[in-house]
């Protein structure tokens, strides 16, 4: 759960006072255990909180130009190098990468490596910035409330922490006295991030008296590299890095409140949240209050009850009860992406909405994704409504034998999909129990892959270009806990990342380029994340192509090649190497990287490589995003009014109703202003309800079959016919515009 307050008309009070340090007699008393423990344990560890083994042997290290400098094995750091190579590049820096891999700019360098610096201008320097200033947020949090710290990560615009106060509340008159807490860590230029690598045991020990922690920390293996990080009298368990110093941070700004249940389970305890931002100086604190402002005039949901689009309902949480208007916009959306799938060689399909728990299983999303599903008994069986349309689109693909010929095959799905979000998480359109997706998958021969994924970014970048969304690309590669053989994984990530290469015409991290997002892939395949950019600049994601290998096995997919007949398909599909599902346990759930090496009895029969895709994501929280995009001010193709035809008087309605039938039968959204309102009034109602064009009707357009023309945006376009503004409408839609 997760209930927001409006926080924006919060002031601070007292403002201009000379700021005091919290008095001590605010600290917790686990602070001085943890500080205590801290220092034991420093003091065992040899005086080091790197894990050095003392040696300070030569070192090369390769700068971001290529070029390579020298240092020393435990003493040289990510700042010294900086620093050699200009104090702008340093004092700007917030994070290095050394091989690739976040680090603390003060934290000594162990091995030969590359080095590169990441600015708060970065994906990773703003989210190492914000989880940096969530640790000054939990440190303000423990004086203040004495509560047990839980998680406090970076996310996609600022940052939060959680704690657990019981059945005590934070309201938002609290965050006036939190902010002036954390502007005064800030302030304190001494304060620095220091790192400390800890055994299980140390570990338990430090935050023993903390039960969230605990459980993150029993929840590790004993091989396992557990940290803290320390700045000032703060202690937290993190894995880092962070900034080189609070310092580093000028501007904060909490923003709303929510409350969540600890590891985002219903039955566990119910966690007060605080939501805050941070930047490196003022100004841009302010230039995001402005894009702030901007924003809550463009909300979706303000947006969406003042044009009549949607609304929702306690009887059903999460589920979009579209009217009129809204239903023009979602069915335009549709016919779009149909009309594209046409021309591109989709497959559109209907499937099932409810299923046998059996499938999930056999899919793994029972194990997986049961707790966020519906799910309901039918006759003494588990039933559930799909989350997803992908495994059913595996037993379309099962439902026969396939030849080679027919890949790839392309699946679209339009089918309703349900999920069990917490309530608290509802929000608006952008988050949602009922919804709809241009939900479609590729089954594919693995050379096919490279091609299918350059055709699906160029059907991405057509349409993004469409509603005038700019975007960027990211590579998530192999997780840690993955299915399948490496050198599969290796394979697939070199096809996109060529498919990257060809159609940026860019190499990775080049300006206008792709970057690689390591160890973030799905568990069944590596994926390429697509975000775009709205009319706010604002980040989302809605896109997504990712290759699935585990499906093709669990549900025993396959394509015979060429040398194969059908009936050759058949006779290996008999075959006991390949173990059909159906000689299987439907519970795969415990399958090991070895299952993803089975291989047919016949080398004629094979794999499919199985790609998911969508472009808009979700119906619902796309048009969410366009809704904002666009400020309510639709394109005429896109728009629920197009057109708003108004009689001077009561004398002309009846041609105006005309002039309406003939629109109408023309396929375009029309009214007519029919009441006895003055003409400038309906001139003004009609633009205030965005029509985008106003058609006024009097006695010499009467006589002369035509419309005088003005748009929404006050331009007067003169008489046309009716004939030649059906055209000028058929044109726009044509051009989207």
């Amino acid at each position: 759960m997760e209930h927001e307050a409006n926080l924006n008309d919060l002031s601070l009070d007292d403002r201009g006072k000379r700021e005091r340090p919290a008095p001590e007699s605010e600290a917790p008393p686990y602070v001085n255990h943890r500080i205590s423990c801290w220092e034991r344990f420093r003091q065992h560890k040899q005086g080091t909180l790197l894990g050095s083994n003392g040696s300070s042997d030569e070192i090369l290290i390769k700068l971001p130009d290529g070029t390579s400098t020298r240092g020393k094995r435990y003493e040289t750091s990510p700042w010294d190098v900086a620093q050699s190579l200009g104090r702008d590049l340093a004092e700007r820096s917030v994070v290095a990468l050394v091989d690739g891999e976040p680090w603390d700019m003060n934290r000594p360098l162990e091995a030969d490596c590359s080095v590169d610096f990441r600015s708060f201008d970065t994906p990773e320097g703003r989210a190492v910035f914000w989880h940096s200033t969530a640790h000054m947020l939990g440190e303000a949090m423990e004086y203040k409330y004495h509560g047990e710290l839980c998680i406090g990560p970076p996310v996609e615009d600022g940052f939060y922490y959680d704690i657990f106060l019981g059945e005590r509340a934070i309201t938002p008159e609290d965050l006036a006295d939190l902010e002036r807490r954390i502007q005064r860590i800030m302030k304190d230029k001494g304060r620095t991030f220091e790192r400390m690598e800890l055994t299980k045991s140390e570990a338990l020990e430090m935050f023993g008296y903390n039960r969230f922690k605990c459980e993150l920390i029993e929840k590790l293996g004993e091989g396992e590299t557990i940290t803290a990080y320390r700045d000032g009298p703060f202690i937290d368990l993190c894995r880092g890095p962070h900034v080189p110093s609070c310092g580093r941070v000028k501007a904060v700004k909490l923003t709303r409140l929510g409350q969540a249940y600890w590891l985002g389970k219903a039955q566990n305890p119910s966690l007060q949240r605080v939501y805050g931002i941070s930047f490196p100086d003022k100004q841009q604190l302010k230039e995001w209050e402005r894009r702030i402002e901007e924003a809550a005039k463009r909300d979706h949901r303000k947006i969406g009850r003042d044009q009549e689009l949607f609304f929702f309902h306690p009887y059903s949480p999460g589920s979009c009860f579209f009217l009129p208007h809204g239903t023009r916009i979602y069915n335009r959306l549709l016919e779009f992406m149909r009309r594209e799938y046409w021309n591109r060689g989709y497959e559109e399909v209907l499937t099932p909405t409810v299923f046998d728990f059996a499938l999930w299983e056999a899919s793994g999303h029972a194990a997986n994704y049961r707790e966020n599903m519906f799910s309901f008994e039918v006759e003494q069986r588990a039933f559930g409504l799909k989350p997803m349309n992908c495994p059913s689109h595996c037993l379309i693909y099962a439902s026969r034998v396939r030849s080679h010929r027919e890949l790839p095959l392309r699946l679209a799905d339009f089918g309703i999909l349900h999920r069990n979000e917490l309530s608290g998480t509802l929000t608006g359109l952008t988050r949602v129990r009922k919804f709809e997706q241009d939900d479609a998958h590729i089954f594919c021969t693995p050379a096919q892959v490279e091609s299918e994924v350059l055709g699906f970014l160029k059907f991405l970048e057509h349409v993004y270009q469409i509603f005038g969304f700019k975007f960027e690309l990211e590579l998530s590669t192999r997780p840690e806990k993955f299915m399948g053989d490496p050198a599969l994984w290796d394979r697939a990530e070199s096809m996109l990342a060529q498919a990257l290469c060809q159609f940026t015409g860019k190499q990775r991290d080049e300006p206008g380029g792709w970057r690689l997002n390591p160890g973030d892939g799905a568990f069944y395949g590596p994926k390429i994340d697509i975000k775009l950019f709205d009319a706010l600049q604002r980040r989302h994601q809605c896109a997504t192509v990712q290759l699935d290998f585990q499906l093709p096995i669990r549900f025993d997919l396959r394509y015979t090649a060429a040398g194969a007949s059908t009936e050759d398909g058949n006779a290996a599909a008999s075959g006991p190497v390949l173990a059909p599902v159906a000689e299987r346990s439907l519970d795969t759930t415990d399958a090991t990287p070895e299952d993803a090496k089975v291989v047919p009895a016949s080398h004629d029969v094979h794999r499919p490589v199985m790609i998911h895709r969508a472009i808009f994501g979700s119906f619902e929280r796309f048009i969410a995003i366009i809704t904002e995009h666009y400020g309510g001010k639709w394109p005429f193709w896109l728009s629920p009014r197009q057109v708003a035809v108004l009689p001077v008087s009561d004398r002309f309605l009846h041609y105006a109703q005309q002039v309406h039938q003939r629109i109408h039968d023309a396929g375009f959204f029309v009214d007519v202003d029919s009441s006895d309102r003055k003409l400038a009034k309906k001139i003004r109602e009609a633009q205030l309800a965005q029509y985008n064009y106003i058609l006024v009707v009097g006695e010499k357009e009467q006589a002369d079959g035509t419309v005088n023309v003005r748009t929404r945006d006050n331009e007067v376009h003169g008489e046309r016919t009716i004939d030649q503004i059906i055209s000028e409408f058929r044109q726009l839609t044509e051009r989207f515009q």
